[in-house]
Formats: structure tokens, C-alpha cells, sequence
């Protein structure tokens, strides 16, 4: 009887080995899938106001002649040096508002950043805008010691200060990083939000993302592929 069950052994033992094989092949071309994100669409829609509502235009339409762009503005970042709308000229830049004490949100906006930072480091034509909320309270030194303790690349990543009012209207009127479903805010009232938006080379909005989801950190990074090829 056991020399009858050594062929079936044998046999049994080869399939199960190919059946292994493929099985792993399987699970790591899936993983390798699953790690690739793809833009969901060919190219990225426009925003013009705070309702982010997606219009599809071409980038050679009229439309966009007189279409809502990023305004002038001039701030100074973590290594004292003055940065403005010129210094995103022919940029894809990502832009968030947080501040270096923050206890809450930051600490995770800032690590996204981070993984933004990492994943287009080799690309000069893409650049990173944290404007901090509590300009009186960061300093350039603060946001020197700040981008040093998170790995900030300040070729790459600008962290800045500077005019309280300039910062807000920016993030309301110009980014509309702060959209609560039409609440008013005042000049008084603290900014403090979770969203990325995304700055295309001519000062055009075209997304804006929740900073703490992972999922949608990928997308991010596939959509700014997707900005890069117009």
C-alpha cells in the first residue's frame, strides 16, 4: 500500500508547489495594483468658487480668460527668504493652512505633506504652500526649527508667515480652503481646516482633497500626474 501512495504523493506535492507559485504571483501583482492609483478621470475640472463646483474646460478655452485665478501675494518662509505668486510661475503646487502648535489636525496634515513631499522630491515643476493661521506665533525661526523636526525640504516645501489678513483672505477668498456649507466667517474667526487644494501652473483650482484620508492622498498624488501631462 505505501508504495502504491508514493506516485500520488509525489504528484500531489509538485501541484501543490505550482498551485503556491501562482497563488503568490497572483497576490503580489494584486498588491502592486492595489499601490498604483490611477486618476479616475483623463483631465481635472476647474473651480472657481467656494461651492467647488467642477467645470470642465479645455486648457486652451476662452472661458478661462477671465476665470478665478490665485491672486498676487508676497509672504516669507521658514528660511527668512520673501515668497510670492511668482515664485509658483510654470508650478503645480498643493496648498494647506496650519499652525506649528497645533494639537489636533496639523500633526497628520503635516505627515501627508510630508508624503507628497517624498513622492514628487525628484520633480522641480511641483512645489508644497503651508501658510501658518498663528502668524504672531510662528516666526520664521519657529518655522526653521519646525521644518527641520518634519523633514521639510525647503527647495520643495514652503512654510510661511506673515500678514494675519493677507493669510485669511487668502484661504477664504482665494483658496475657499474653508467651505462650511455657506457659514459666514469674520476676520475674527480662527481658520482651521483639513484641506489640500491643488494649484495648477496657471493659478487655476483643480481639487481640493481631505489631507487626513489616505485614499485620498493617493488620488492627490495620481491627479497631480494627471495636471502634469496638460
Amino acid at each position: 500500500m505505501n508504495c502504491k501512495m508514493k506516485p500520488y504523493s509525489t504528484k500531489s506535492n509538485i501541484c501543490v508547489f505550482f498551485l503556491l507559485i501562482f497563488l503568490i504571483g497572483c497576490t503580489q501583482n494584486t498588491s502592486t495594483k492595489r499601490h498604483t492609483k490611477e486618476s479616475r478621470v483623463a483631465t481635472l475640472p476647474y473651480y472657481e468658487d467656494p461651492s467647488f463646483t467642477p467645470k470642465w474646460l479645455t486648457p486652451d478655452s476662452d472661458s478661462l480668460k477671465n476665470f478665478h485665478k490665485i491672486p498676487p501675494f508676497s509672504l516669507t518662509n521658514q528660511e527668512g527668504k520673501t515668497i510670492t505668486h511668482k515664485s509658483f510661475k510654470d508650478k503645480t503646487y498643493i496648498t494647506d493652512f496650519f499652525f506649528t502648535t497645533c494639537p489636533g489636525i496639523c500633526p497628520k496634515m503635516t505627515d501627508n505633506m510630508k508624503v507628497l513631499q517624498d513622492a514628487f522630491i525628484e520633480e522641480n515643476e511641483v512645489l508644497l504652500l503651508s501658510h501658518s493661521v498663528t502668524p504672531d506665533v510662528d516666526s520664521v525661526s519657529t518655522l526653521r526649527n519646525y521644518a527641520i523636526d518634519k523633514g521639510v525640504l525647503s527647495s520643495k516645501w514652503h512654510l510661511v508667515t506673515g500678514d494675519r489678513k493677507e493669510i485669511y483672505n487668502l484661504g477664504r477668498t482665494a483658496y475657499f480652503v474653508e467651505e462650511y456649507f455657506g457659514v459666514k466667517k469674520t476676520k475674527d474667526d480662527f481658520l482651521h481646516t483639513e484641506n489640500f487644494v491643488l494649484i495648477d501652473k496657471n493659478k487655476h483650482i483643480r481639487g481640493i482633497y481631505n489631507s487626513l484620508n489616505k485614499g485620498t492622498i493617493n488620488q492627490l498624488i495620481a491627479n497631480i500626474k494627471t495636471l502634469q501631462k496638460e
